[in-house]
């Protein structure tokens, strides 16, 4: 047991790690490439091969490291992230959106190896605790990454306004590779590979709960992408006129404080079971935040006020939403074929952030704000209809 607890805290330090750059690189770009005079949708479509690429690497990545060992894909992926920040470095004259695209292609499979590796390692590694202690760790680390990812993106806008964009990114890439040489020491070369050959065809899950929660993952952050990625940040800039800072230091506590709500899930929702039934309650909840923020902007209500409260309430539901998904699929899944089954999951939720990103860039260049909520609020209802068929 004490093993077990010291490998996830290595585990939890390395996904850590990872998350800041991960955030950093983030509003480095965002907001690099929007100084540069790259419209809303050209931000946003330097980050399609991101995600495209996330939804390719869960859907394979779930299968290698049921081979090769969640230990192995971690460390591919932080390697990965390297070379994507070190391929940023180079003169403004190369950096087309192709380029920038393909580097951030390379982003996006590092993060997505990184993330279903650490997730996948909770099952192996606590198998034997109890299915509230499982939600506790999954809260923890799920909480505990989004904060550090939050701190990202106040760290890329920081690194922005004192170092500059290639200096910036240097000084994450070394940092990282210090994480990813400890790490690598730390941790046994087998952790998380399955007993049996695992086959490619199993990378498709059978059980149909895990499709359908898979399915409202997909709708769930599709709906926060589409306002959060491009919109939000170049709203901010271009009709608040906010500086660098500014925006990052306020994103940075939003995403802050959203995985200190995820990390007290289990907490907050102490007396009641954490089952299907919940998500769909929480989802039409959430449905509701999106919807009265667009109806207050069409009323011209203060678009200061209107998007720091709405962003808070927002925020709040859909932490619990989405650590109470990151436990479910836990929950759904066998030990020996988790990392498939987590695999699967975040292909779905690369796919919801694909496509929110994508709407993101394209619906606010054309109708504003507002129609970037609505389509939100859209997405969340049929996330919660799609919970309806998840298991108590």
């Amino acid at each position: 047991m004490k093993q077990a607890l010291r490998h996830y805290f290595v585990v939890t330090g390395g996904y850590w790690a990872f998350t800041l750059t991960d955030g950093a690189i983030r509003m480095l770009v965002v907001l690099y490439f929007h100084l540069l005079g790259y419209s809303p949708l050209d931000v946003a479509m330097l980050f399609l091969f991101y995600e495209f690429f996330g939804i390719v690497t869960n859907l394979v990545g779930g299968w290698l490291a049921a081979r090769l060992g969640l230990n192995v894909t971690m460390h591919i992926g932080m390697g990965l992230q390297i070379l994507a920040l070190f391929s940023l470095t180079v003169p403004d004259s190369y950096l087309s959106i192709i380029y920038v695209m393909i580097a951030q292609a390379v982003s996006g499979i590092a993060k997505d190896l990184n993330k279903m590796s650490a997730k996948a390692s909770i099952k192996t590694l606590l198998a034997h605790d109890s299915d509230s202690s499982l939600f506790k760790w999954v809260a923890l680390l799920t909480g505990s990454k989004n904060t550090l990812k939050g701190l990202g993106f106040f760290l890329g806008a920081l690194l922005l306004e004192l170092a500059g964009f290639r200096l910036g990114l240097s000084i994450l890439a070394i940092g990282l590779l210090i994480v990813l040489v400890t790490t690598w020491t730390l941790l046994p070369n087998a952790l998380g590979k399955a007993k049996s050959k695992a086959k490619f065809s199993q990378v498709f899950s059978q059980i149909p709960a895990i499709n359908y929660l898979s399915a409202a993952r997909f709708f769930l952050f599709g709906s926060r992408d589409i306002w959060f990625v491009v919109a939000l940040p170049v709203f901010f800039y271009e009709v608040l006129h906010w500086d660098f800072m500014q925006i990052g230091g306020f994103m940075a506590t939003w995403i802050i404080l959203y995985g200190m709500v995820q990390a007290a899930t289990p907490r907050l929702l102490q007396g009641r079971q954490a089952t299907g039934k919940t998500a769909q309650r929480l989802a039409i909840l959430l449905s509701a935040i999106p919807a009265g923020m667009a109806l207050a902007l069409m009323q011209n209500w203060n678009p200061e006020w209107v998007v720091i409260i709405g962003l808070a309430l927002f925020g709040f539901v859909f932490a619990i939403n989405s650590a109470l998904h990151s436990y479910l699929i836990l929950a759904y899944s066998d030990k020996d074929k988790v990392a498939m089954n987590v695999g699967f999951y975040y292909m779905a939720n690369a796919g919801g952030r694909l496509t929110g990103t994508l709407l993101s860039g394209l619906i606010y260049q054309y109708y504003g704000l507002s129609a970037c909520l609505w389509f939100s609020a859209s997405f969340i209802l049929i996330a919660a209809l799609l919970s309806l068929r998840l298991p108590d």
